[in-house]
């Protein structure tokens, strides 16, 4: 069973709980979000896979878990993208911040997400459990999609896509 790091908004430990409990009751805790671009500047997407217990067949960012309760932010990032897409790739810390996000059938995500990004332009192994697709897309057309179709995207990439945007700005 999964559990999920509960933390306070000091990135503080609280304690450990099941992860779909934490996710019924919005408790604050820690999570990553990876968006990974190739050489040509465009952002890969992943489609989250039909048996996912929320957010199935929608369109996120490269990777998005939660570390373990004693394992880096940065190292649980690396261990998830190899779990999920089946690669390795360096990976740096951008900025960090808290949301809470709807997403549906009475769970939320309510994380302090530490947020990093990388380049890889190579072979995927994806984890059928996980990801049903990818593909990279430019920044425009992607700004374009989720203006036009919102719900094909998660709850939690749209928040996190936005607060990356204004962190560049």
């Amino acid at each position: 069973m999964e559990k999920v790091v509960l933390v306070n908004p000091n990135d503080e430990v609280l304690g450990q709980m099941e992860k779909m409990q934490a996710h019924e009751n919005g408790l604050l805790h820690r999570a990553f979000s990876v968006f990974l671009f190739n050489d040509q500047g465009e952002m890969l997407l992943q489609k989250r896979a039909n048996e996912k217990y929320h957010s199935p067949n929608q369109w996120t960012n490269a990777c998005c878990s939660h570390p373990r309760i004693e394992e880096s932010y940065l190292n649980a990032a690396k261990r998830r993208i190899k779990e999920e897409l089946g690669i390795d790739c360096e990976l740096t810390e951008k900025f960090h911040f808290i949301y809470k996000a709807d997403v549906g059938d009475g769970l939320w995500e309510h994380e302090l997400d530490y947020v990093f990004t990388g380049n890889f332009d190579g072979d995927f192994d994806l984890n059928p459990n996980e990801v049903s697709e990818i593909r990279y897309v430019s920044i425009s057309d992607l700004q374009k999609e989720i203006a036009e179709n919102p719900d094909n995207f998660t709850e939690w990439f749209k928040i996190i896509w936005a607060e990356y945007r204004n962190q560049l700005n």
